[in-house]
């Protein structure tokens, strides 16, 4: 206690000196208006910035939230994109979205996992599209999961066509780079471009005509050959799939039963 008297002591004069100085400041600050709104202003700078901060932090934690809502409202514009040809091909889509719970890429036969399932009204055979285009098909139904084959599957025979022309062909997956696929049927005397697009031929039941498949990335034709060797390059990225659509036919079984009596 007497060391801090004499240190009080022996720095008065300077600790008089300080208070003096705040004192001063204080006194300017509320008679001037100048310094009056600097002080205000830099303020009221530090609270916006704690609010910033905060809002950024929030914000953080409510994008799962935001993201699904953005889902539902993708969902519902594809909806308003393919109506008319859901109308011509006599095809719906089911109103609720689904998630992808699970999802191989780098397999020969991948496969991916949906949280919609017989509840929902999924069955074995339905289309399973997203914002960008063809996914795959559903393959298995339970009551709340379903799991689907997607294009980047050897399993996967797609019919498409070429937007440019109607020009029918199919689509088809080596098993190597889940980004690009192949196009196979493609007659010779086709002229095949980089840039071409490749649609849904609607010539199944499974999907309407007109989806997004890819886009034509290379061609070649070797002297003699009868068919193109052509790359494209899908639609869906299927390293960055999140939700998807189910697509519905109602006349669907009732079209592969007469189909499979012609064999």
């Amino acid at each position: 206690m007497q060391n801090l008297l004499k240190i009080l002591l022996r720095y008065s004069n300077f600790l008089v000196f300080i208070a003096l100085e705040v004192a001063a400041f204080l006194l300017i600050s509320m008679n001037n208006a100048y310094p009056r709104s600097s002080l205000l202003s830099t303020a009221n700078e530090f609270i916006a910035w704690q609010h910033a901060q905060i809002s950024e932090i929030t914000g953080y934690f409510s994008l799962r939230s935001q993201n699904e809502q953005l889902a539902a409202e993708n969902a519902a514009l594809l909806n308003q994109i393919y109506s008319m040809d859901s109308a011509r091909n006599e095809v719906v889509f089911l109103c609720n979205h689904a998630k992808v719970v699970q999802m191989t890429t780098d397999r020969l036969h991948n496969y991916l996992t949906i949280n919609r399932g017989s509840k929902d009204g999924l069955q074995r055979g339905q289309g399973i599209i997203n914002e960008e285009g063809v996914v795959g098909i559903v393959k298995t139904v339970g009551r709340n999961y379903s799991v689907a084959i997607p294009l980047i599957s050897t399993y996967t025979n797609l019919s498409c066509r070429f937007a440019k022309n109607d020009y029918i062909c199919a689509l088809k997956w080596d098993g190597k780079d889940n980004r690009f696929a192949q196009l196979t049927e493609v007659s010779a005397h086709m002229v095949v471009n980089p840039g071409d697009t490749v649609i849904t031929s609607g010539l199944t039941p499974v999907f309407p005509e007109g989806i997004p498949v890819g886009i034509v990335e290379s061609s070649t034709l070797k002297e003699g050959d009868s068919y193109h060797t052509i790359r494209v390059r899908l639609s869906t990225n299927f390293k960055r799939l999140k939700y998807v659509k189910i697509v519905q036919n109602p006349h669907q079984t009732e079209l592969e039963d007469l189909e499979n009596g012609l064999d």
